[in-house]
């Protein structure tokens, strides 16, 4: 099937824009910009900037991608946005491109749903089939691993980052990482138990989810702390691949500023 673009839509012939794309009334769409099959767009939205998009992803009315950073030091490079496959926006969705200070690009995996109102900022880095409720907002350089789930409204500080496979409780002010497998909440979030309905959604096994809960009582509750815990989940033996992936997260976290592991800026 052709490309189907509308009498009112404004599309730079510099633009490229693979077959079966579908572009709706008042779009706008700039000279640097990639759409890939099967991507339809409806009304009123702006892709600009260095943008790359993948097939087969839904846009619905009010979304921009691809605008500006949000940030005073931003020089004006052609920095990027680049989004895989399958991903739907809703209304008034923003992503903007990265700033220069890392590798000069904004990344969105495959399969997510973003809701209305959502925002991804500069330098950020999603991962594939992660929910983002109404109005979540991630600052500057947030990185969310796949899997996880914000809940609406909550609003994730610059350089934080999510776990796989964690969950955001709505309304949360997240300050530090969010650990993979478990489920956060308050203000600020804190973890209140394992994202145990995910785990079993995705199969985890009885046995992994079994032994992230004793992680959990060890670590949030009891407060044994890091290498005790890890002993007497080992007992001797290797970790679990789960277990294993939760306690280098957090090793990680503890190492950076505020308890966020990819923040190494110093301290004013």
């Amino acid at each position: 099937m052709a490309t189907i673009i509308a009498h009112t839509a404004v599309v730079d012939p510099r633009a490229e824009l693979d077959e079966e794309v579908r572009v709706g009334h008042h779009c706008v769409i700039g000279p640097h910009v990639k759409v890939g099959r099967g991507t339809r767009l409806e009304n009123n939205i702006t892709l600009t900037g260095h943008t790359s998009i993948g097939r087969n992803n839904h846009l619905f009315p009010g979304v921009v991608i691809g605008a500006e950073p949000q940030d005073l030091s931003y020089q004006g490079s052609p920095t990027q946005v680049i989004i895989g496959d399958g991903n739907v926006f809703r209304e008034s969705v923003t992503i903007n491109r990265a700033t220069e200070k890392e590798d000069g690009i904004t990344a969105l995996g495959s399969d997510c749903y973003l809701m209305t109102c959502s925002h991804v900022a500069h330098d950020c880095k999603v991962g594939d089939r992660v929910i983002m409720a109404n109005n979540v907002m991630l600052g500057g350089h947030v990185h969310v691993a796949s899997d996880a789930t914000l809940s609406g409204g909550c609003a994730v500080h610059h350089f934080a980052s999510i776990g796989a496979y964690s969950f955001v409780s709505g309304l949360s002010r997240v300050l530090h990482d969010v650990p993979p497998y478990m489920l956060v909440e308050g203000f600020p979030a804190r973890p209140r138990t394992v994202n145990v309905v995910a785990l079993k959604r995705k199969n985890f096994s009885s046995e992994a989810i079994k032994s992230l809960m004793e992680a959990y009582r060890l670590l949030y509750r009891s407060r044994v702390g890091m290498e005790h815990a890890r002993d007497i989940l080992a007992g001797g033996k290797p970790l679990s691949p789960e277990l294993q992936v939760l306690f280098d997260f957090i090793e990680d976290s503890q190492s950076g500023r505020h308890g966020r592991g990819r923040d190494r800026r110093k301290a004013a």
